[in-house]
């Protein structure tokens, strides 16, 4: 690695941590000595970047440091132009309208070349549109709910077409390619649980707020779900 690419990637580690970060763990995450990233530190701080810190304890950069807006590779390009074209047709108005901002931040900060071939002209990477209003009912609630950690009462119809009222534990959004799916701790079952978005009749989100525990958890579940592969 160039010693130019080193320190640029050096400056995004410290600009992504509010804390301390070793030079241990610096040297760990470059695949240098920590004599190199003593050295690195050196050079960016005598170039004018404002490094706190000192050998042995660790380094951050100063609060309310900024650096100029960042430049994209080709394949860092498509790779955010597809992940927004997927966010736009398969999830709901609101995260696509997010989308769409951050879409217009990234053409505002790139070369005109780059903007005119590859973001003004999206034809060439299509995601059709999944019918997001019947996929992805309640997305933004459920979403709000998982963050809040509150608790959710829901009729949910099964594929037999039997109904149930459930009060669940909301823990993550799952995309399935064609559907959405909650991942969630079934009070009912005292189990985990996953429901159909485009199922659920009813969603009311009450009150009462659930705590995460070791054994409950969307970690956990995902954990359980590997095993069995």
């Amino acid at each position: 690695m160039r010693k130019a690419e080193r320190l640029f990637q050096l400056l995004t580690i410290l600009r992504s941590r509010r804390t301390v970060v070793t030079a241990k763990s610096l040297a760990e995450r470059l695949q240098v000595s920590e004599r190199t990233i003593y050295r690195d530190i050196q050079a960016l701080s005598l170039s004018g970047v404002p490094i706190e810190g000192e050998t042995g304890v660790g380094y951050r950069l100063h609060p309310g440091f900024t650096v100029p807006p960042i430049m994209f590779d080709l394949d860092e390009l498509e790779a955010l132009l597809l992940g927004v074209r997927m966010v736009q047709g398969w999830s709901d108005k609101a995260l696509g309208k997010a989308a769409d901002s951050a879409l217009s931040k990234i053409r505002s900060v790139l070369p005109e070349r780059q903007h005119f071939e590859h973001t003004a002209k999206p034809e060439w990477l299509i995601v059709p549109d999944m019918h997001r209003e019947q996929s992805a009912p309640y997305s933004d609630q459920l979403r709000t709910a998982i963050k809040q950690q509150q608790v959710l009462e829901i009729d949910y119809r099964r594929e037999d077409m039997a109904s149930s009222v459930r009060r669940v534990w909301p823990l993550g959004l799952v995309f399935w390619g064609r559907a959405w799916t909650l991942v969630s701790w079934c009070e009912l079952r005292q189990a985990y649980r996953m429901f159909r978005l485009d199922r659920i009749g009813r969603l009311h989100i009450t009150e009462k707020l659930f705590v995460t525990t070791e054994s409950i958890n969307l970690q956990d579940y995902l954990q359980q779900v590997s095993c069995l592969e």
